[in-house]
């Protein structure tokens, strides 16, 4: 088995697709093609894990239903071994399922129909997040500067005092910059698995962060941006 083998130099990046409408597979296969990347269809959940298995993807788009399980427990497999972007596809009245793959594991969603133009937009931005973990010490973006290991930062180069709960909020944010962290992700990172429901401490803590941060304060966030009712990325 070669599921090792680099690409080789110069190949387009592979993308798995995971979905059993055949419309759907046609339409993302052409999309990827023109974008510079190569399509792997999958129709099933058991197909897209072997195919992923005997030579790795550089990424994934999977559907949230599929015939033999759903997108979830295919994010959450994949996960386990690849630290690949997921995307899933999810349709109009699935937010309990979306929400559930992004708690697996998935860095972003598309909801069907969706625009050609804004997934490879979103593939890519996941292609080029910086690998998530502890490697940087300090992240420099747009006028925020954030030094992970002394626990300092400046915005315009002026010191802005973080409450512990603050700094781990954006600790987090920064290290999964580009990724959608669900409300249940960010507080069981930040405050532990016993307060995953609790919310609204979150949006407040949020809210404060983002009056210290922000060039325009709360009211126009760039840095934290919010997806309604699912969490936070940081979009830099």
């Amino acid at each position: 088995m070669n599921s090792n083998t680099p690409a080789a130099p110069g190949a387009p990046q592979r993308v798995l697709v995971v979905d059993d409408e055949p419309q759907i597979v046609r339409a993302l296969k052409v999309l990827l093609r023109e974008a510079g990347f190569e399509a792997v269809p999958a129709e099933t959940a058991s197909q897209a894990l072997d195919l992923a298995a005997v030579r790795p993807p550089d990424a994934a788009i999977v559907d949230l239903v599929l015939p033999d399980g759903d997108g979830v427990e295919v994010t959450r497999d994949l996960r386990r071994w690849s630290q690949m972007p997921i995307l899933v596809l999810s349709a109009v009245g699935e937010e309990e399922q979306k929400v559930r793959a992004l708690d697996a594991g998935a860095d972003d969603y598309i909801t069907k129909p969706f625009g050609g133009r804004e997934l490879v937009a979103r593939l890519q931005a996941a292609l080029r997040r910086s690998p998530r973990g502890e490697s940087e010490s300090t992240i420099a973006v747009e006028g925020l500067e954030i030094d992970l290991a002394a626990r300092i930062v400046r915005r315009d180069s002026e010191p802005v005092h973080l409450t512990p709960i603050e700094f781990d909020l954006l600790r987090v944010l920064v290290h999964n910059r580009g990724r959608l962290m669900t409300h249940r992700k960010l507080l069981s990172e930040v405050w532990g698995p016993e307060y995953v429901d609790d919310v609204q401490p979150l949006r407040t803590h949020i809210a404060r962060l983002r009056a210290k941060i922000e060039p325009d304060g709360p009211a126009g966030p760039r840095y934290i941006v919010t997806d309604p009712g699912v969490g936070y990325r940081f979009a830099l």
